[in-house]
């Protein structure tokens, strides 16, 4: 699946005239939304502006084509995330972060802090995050619909 899922995100990227120097795929042990197979996909390359678009907005419309492509050659449902040069790796260190914060708040003040609307690929990272056993007086939960979903954070 590695190599197909480089082979296609080349073509792709040559297809759209994007320039790039490396591809890498790496599976993610932990398993991605209704337990289909997370792929972890690096792209570096010099027009990273263009391929992240406004507020990320190419990169996912990217990895939708990319696991419809997939979905069609082998009839596989995967979950892909996409990263150019390290921008998402900061958005999930950033949503990280304010859930420990957020969460540090709770313990301070009581009541419950939620989150902004984020998506479930975001909302999921801050459900990981303070599931660690320094978060175990703590619990979070999806809350919301659609766009607006969100994660809630409370005293357990």
């Amino acid at each position: 699946m590695d190599t197909l899922l480089q082979e296609i995100l080349s073509e792709l990227l040559e297809a759209l005239g994007i320039s790039f120097r490396h591809i890498a795929v790496a599976i993610d042990e932990s398993e991605g939304p209704r337990r289909a197979p997370l792929y972890k996909i690096d792209i570096e390359t010099d027009e990273s502006a263009i391929l992240i678009g406004h507020h990320g907005e190419n990169v996912y419309a990217l990895q939708h084509v990319l696991k419809t492509i997939v979905w069609r050659k082998t009839n596989e449902s995967i979950f892909v995330v996409i990263d150019v040069d390290g921008y998402r790796r900061r958005q999930e260190e950033s949503i990280m972060e304010l859930a420990r914060r957020k969460a540090e708040m709770v313990r301070k003040n009581g009541g419950s802090q939620i989150l902004p609307p984020m998506s479930p690929y975001f909302r999921r990272i801050v459900h990981l995050t303070l599931t660690a056993d320094e978060y175990g007086d703590l619990t979070t939960e999806s809350v919301g619909e659609g766009e607006n979903r969100a994660v809630s954070i409370k005293k357990s």
